[in-house]
């Protein structure tokens, strides 16, 4: 048995999915401030797996660490089951995706916690207006030093991860000529986009240190970069990512994360590596994965040329073929394959939108695609 063996007692690259979910009215098409009704009563069954966001119309939930995507898979579909069924019994539907079409941040709820009320007096309007639905994956880390490490090769591929999860190219009604609105609204926010590299993990530490001690921040948490180390779990956050529609995507997306950080941990024990690229220059393909998505170039600075993003994902693909069949993750990861010939959810968002001419019809479509092969959960069995 080996560190990569996800049956090994010491493998240590496990990972967690959060995903935050979309509560929709199906007669109005619109967000319904919801949460507080179904926190109680999903506490009582998911514990603390589901989670309050700041606007009422947000619930967030988070699976337990797995060692396999098989694992992680199991859990999402509970989770969405779950919340679906606690919505449905207030007939509304959940939609995963990373914007709303239709509704406007102006007439949403704030969900009446102190946490919240401290980010909007800090934030203000930016906070009203942050009404974007994300998933973060978590990756397990052997220590802090390999945490920052793999997060100086690891940002390299947000853009490529972001482009194949962009699901949200409508805002407050309009088409935003984007592919992933939500990744634009959220770089208002201080402490975000790319992270910079860093030399060690005192280095971080001295940083995070510093704007505590200066009342920049209270605790790590406030550090949102697109991909971090955890303050709390011992992780690497990967954060870059809308929301996935289905669950097929969400998995193959936490499929190809956790087989690059495995397939780099691996580089760097054989003493290759995988060079450290400029904050500046990832930025070029970050803006071009929320503008083009899957449809636009990305830039490989190794060959100094623009490739095609589709490409870029066979590539990354072919990247891990090693490491997969040890995670027992082949099939996950290849279903990136797919994702490149039928478009992102963005993708066919626009291609409803362009058949209909009808948001509505978008919308009924993300609630279908959101709970595509998701096994309905009897609230009976838990004693509701």
């Amino acid at each position: 048995m080996s560190m990569y063996d996800p049956m090994s007692p010491d493998f240590p690259f496990t990972i967690g999915i959060e995903e935050e979910y979309q509560v929709v009215d199906p007669e109005t098409r619109e967000l319904r401030s919801y949460i507080t009704q179904i926190l109680d009563r999903g506490q009582t069954i998911l514990r603390e797996q589901i989670k309050p966001e700041m606007h009422q119309s947000i619930v967030e939930v988070g699976t337990n660490p797995c060692r396999t995507v098989a694992e992680a898979r199991a859990e999402v579909l509970k989770l969405r089951g779950t919340i679906a069924s606690l919505a449905a019994v207030h007939n509304l539907k959940i939609v995963a995706a990373g914007t709303h079409p239709i509704s406007s941040w102006m007439n949403q709820e704030i969900t009446p916690f102190e946490r919240y009320k401290g980010v909007v007096e800090e934030m203000q309007q930016l906070a009203l207006q942050l009404l974007i639905f994300g998933m973060h994956v978590h990756v397990g880390m052997p220590n802090d030093e390999v945490a920052i490490e793999l997060m100086n090769v690891a940002r390299y591929i947000l853009p490529h991860l972001l482009a194949l999860s962009s699901s949200s190219p409508f805002w407050m009604g309009r088409n935003t000529g984007f592919k992933s609105y939500r990744a634009s609204i959220f770089s208002n926010f201080p402490r975000t986009g790319i992270p910079p590299s860093f030399h060690s993990a005192s280095e971080f530490q001295n940083y995070i240190n510093l704007l505590i001690s200066t009342r920049s921040i209270d605790n790590g948490k406030k550090i949102w970069w697109d991909l971090r180390p955890h303050p709390v779990f011992g992780t690497l956050e990967f954060r870059v990512c809308d929301i996935a529609t289905k669950v097929d995507e969400c998995i193959a997306l936490a499929a190809i994360m956790q087989a690059f950080i495995v397939k780099f941990y691996r580089m760097f024990e054989q003493n290759t590596t995988f060079r450290v690229y400029r904050r500046a220059l990832i930025n070029e393909n970050k803006w071009r994965a929320q503008r083009y998505g899957l449809d636009g170039k990305l830039i490989d600075f190794g060959k100094r040329t623009e490739v095609e993003a589709k490409a870029l994902v066979h590539e990354m693909v072919a990247f891990v073929d090693d490491v997969v069949d040890e995670l027992g993750s082949r099939k996950d990861v290849e279903y990136l394959l797919t994702m490149c010939e039928q478009g992102s959810s963005a993708d066919r968002q626009l291609r409803v939108f362009k058949d209909t001419n009808d948001l509505k019809a978008v919308v009924d479509n993300l609630i279908a695609e959101t709970m595509e092969s998701v096994p309905v959960v009897d609230l009976a069995h838990h004693g509701m």
